[in-house]
């Protein structure tokens, strides 16, 4: 799925128009917590959250997140604004809550990115 679907389905508005919005979303991973997002979000995958802070797209670069969506009527800040666009990371803000963006995107086709992180071992 393009970018600028994610974008339009989500009820997004796009932050950094200068960036490339040509790359395909293979999937999705909604969530607050960075150290959630770099132990189980896989690649070229579209990030949700609220958390709003300059960490969000540091961590969306390790983790090779292709699109980073603030939910909850969050507005980020010039400075993560400006990381994003040094980046060449699109970043878009969406009045919807995390939990509606997910199922939007979920009924439009687009799977879960979010791998097991085996936090309790089988016996």
């Amino acid at each position: 799925m393009k970018i600028t679907e994610v974008i339009a389905i989500s009820n997004g508005t796009l932050l950094t128009p200068d960036v490339n919005l040509d790359r395909e979303i293979q999937g999705g991973f909604a969530g607050d917590l960075m150290s959630d997002v770099l132990a189980s979000v896989q690649a070229e995958a579209v990030l949700i959250t609220g958390l709003c802070n300059p960490q969000v797209v540091r961590t969306a670069l390790i983790a090779d997140v292709r699109l980073i969506i603030f939910g909850r009527g969050k507005k980020p800040g010039e400075d993560i604004l400006n990381l994003a666009i040094d980046e060449n990371l699109p970043i878009a803000a969406s009045p919807l809550g995390l939990y509606e963006i997910s199922g939007r995107l979920t009924q439009a086709g687009l799977p879960s990115y979010e791998m097991e992180m085996n936090l309790f071992p089988k016996d």
